[in-house]
Parts: C-alpha cells; structure tokens; sequence
C-alpha cells in the first residue's frame, strides 16, 4: 500500500498535549507498512520513539472502533509476560488526525512476514537456533492464556460466557450474509460442532490469527519473541483456538515435509507433537480435545476468508482466498468425520 499521508502539524499539537517526551520538537516519520485496515509508521521526536497505527482513510468507519479495541488489549499487555508493544497514547478523536490511532513502542526487530521465505542470520544457516523461533512462537500464545484479563481491564472484551455455544450460529450467520457459491463440507463440519463440545473452557484472551505473520522476533540468536502484533481478531474466549490454527497445517517432520505457511522455511524446526506438548507445559491447559478446536478453527476460518475472498474484486490477494477457503471447509468436515473425539 502506498503511503497515505499525516498531517504532522496536527500530531504535532497533539503530541504536545500527551505526557510523552519530545515535545516541541521537530517530527521524524517514516512509512513502514499497511494494508486495507492500517497503516504503520515509525515516529521519533526527541526521546519519543514509536510505532503509529492507524486507519487508512479509504478503511471503512468501524476500523476506528477496532483501532480502540486493538489499544485496549495493547495497554493491558503492557508489563505481562506476553511479548508485546508497550502502550503509550491513544487518540479517539478523528478530528486530529481523520481516523482514531494509538501510538505504541516501536520495536527493534524482525517480522518473518517481511522476510518472504527467507530467514535473516544466523536462522538461514543455523538450524538449531531456527528450531528456537518456532519454541518462542508457542510460548507466546502459551503465556497469552495465563493473562488474568479480568485484572488487566478486559471485561466487556468479549463474551466468553456461552463462547461456543454461539460459534456455529454466528459464522453461519456471516456465511449467509456473504455467500455467493457452497462451501461444501459447510453442513457437515456445523452439524458436528452443534453436537459437540470441547472437555473443559477456561476463558482467556484468544488472538485470533496467530501465526509467524502476526510476531517480531529480536534479532540475532537465540530465537526471542519481541512482540506478538496484529490484534485485529482479539477478544476474550478461549485460548485453545490459537493453538488450533498455528499447529493445523504444522508437519510433524518438519525437516522431511516442509509444510506450514509458505512464507516461511519450516525445516529444522520441531514437529507438530513436540510444539503440541509444550503449549500443555507452558500453558498449563489439557489438550486431549484438540480435535474439537481443530474443525472449530478451519469451520471458523474457512468463513472468515471466504468473506475476503468474497470482496476481493481486482485485489490478486484476496482472490488467492478463494481455494483456502474450500480447503478449510473441506478439511473440517473430513476431521469431524473421521475423528473418535466424544466429548
């Protein structure tokens, strides 16, 4: 996305009437990244040095809710265990600006993402610490699941009471409103999760689209988790569900069946059990009802990229969602059918 433009004057005045350092000074900018739902740039002003979210203007209005949102759950990880941006300011008045943004810390490293299939020195060559990344990467959303969110001021966040007894209705629901073509193993995959449900449910704040996209490591070895980013998807329901959709297409060889996302080179790394056990370790939550969160997660995606695919109009991206949306269907209900989970 090009660089669609601030009005440093107007920030500026802002920025002057926040407690955050640097005022009076002269504004250093730099685009960094942005899609259809935000733009990133990098601010420094005096002592001041930080990562500016924000809407483009060609975003729809609810954004500047979900930019509010995003703050929300940015500020109260701030000072947790979680890899995350320390929160400095927020601003919901459109009038500075044109749409609400937040400013964050900028954080000094690397997004796999933005390495396009390759990984920077020493994960090129060392494969011992590449196994590492991947360590980190299940250790995040781990320690995600321990947050105590009542007491960092998460509550209304979400609805966790009756969380999955609403999934099937409210993806169905978005479904209809979207659809233009079958989806097919659609039925099959919602009528096993109607009549399924998963062992136990321990709320927690869910990501909702973790993956090695959605983090920063630092650089250099050993592999550490900077910042876990990107919380368009956030809310308060259950954890497991981040687990599900980061393992579900994870090869358990990695090193003989390079799978998982194509952005990223998988060998070295380990295999789908061993990630699997260290997130029970870690996170301290039985997973013998994996399966559930499994078809759950591919049901829930398959809908939410079948939208994008749906208003992908001359966008070559979101054309491409096309066919994964059908896998995802597809495999949900190939799971639901062939599994032995009971619960």
């Amino acid at each position: 996305m090009s660089d669609p433009g601030l009005d440093l004057d107007r920030l500026a005045t802002w920025l002057d009437g926040t407690d955050l350092p640097g005022k009076g000074a002269p504004i250093e900018h730099k685009f960094v990244t942005g899609g259809a739902q935000n733009a990133i740039y990098e601010i420094r002003r005096g002592d001041l040095h930080a990562a500016l979210r924000i809407p483009p203007p060609s975003a729809p209005p609810n954004r500047d809710a979900g930019i509010l949102r995003e703050w929300r759950i940015t500020e109260a990880l701030d000072g947790t265990d979680v890899p995350s941006t320390a929160a400095y300011a927020v601003c919901a008045d459109t009038s500075v600006l044109g749409r609400a943004f937040y400013l964050m810390g900028f954080v000094d490293g690397w997004s796999p993402m933005a390495t396009r299939g390759t990984w920077p020195a020493p994960f090129d060559s060392d494969l011992a610490a590449r196994r590492g990344l991947a360590l980190e990467l299940v250790d995040g959303i781990a320690l995600l699941s321990k947050v105590d969110w009542r007491a960092r001021g998460l509550d209304g966040l979400g609805k966790p009471d009756g969380f999955h007894e609403r999934q099937v209705d409210r993806w169905t629901a978005l479904y209809e409103k979207i659809k233009r073509r079958d989806l097919p193993g659609f039925e099959e995959a919602s009528a096993w999760l109607r009549a399924h449900k998963p062992l136990d449910y321990v709320p927690g704040l869910l990501h909702g689209d973790y993956q090695f996209a959605n983090v920063m490591f630092r650089h250099g070895a050993p592999a550490r988790l900077a910042a876990i980013v990107d919380w368009e998807m956030g809310t308060i329901g259950d954890p497991k569900l981040d687990l599900a959709w980061l393992i579900d297409r994870w090869p358990e060889d990695p090193s003989a069946d390079a799978g998982g996302p194509s952005y990223v080179d998988m060998h070295g790394m380990p295999g789908r059990a061993e990630l699997i056990a260290r997130y029970a370790e870690v996170s301290g939550r039985q997973l013998d009802d994996l399966d559930y969160y499994l078809i759950l997660s591919r049901f829930k995606m398959g809908v939410v990229i079948e939208q994008g695919f749906q208003r992908a109009g001359d966008n070559t991206t979101l054309q491409a969602f096309g066919p994964i949306a059908v896998d995802l269907m597809s495999r949900a209900a190939s799971l639901a059918e062939s599994t032995d989970y009971a619960g």
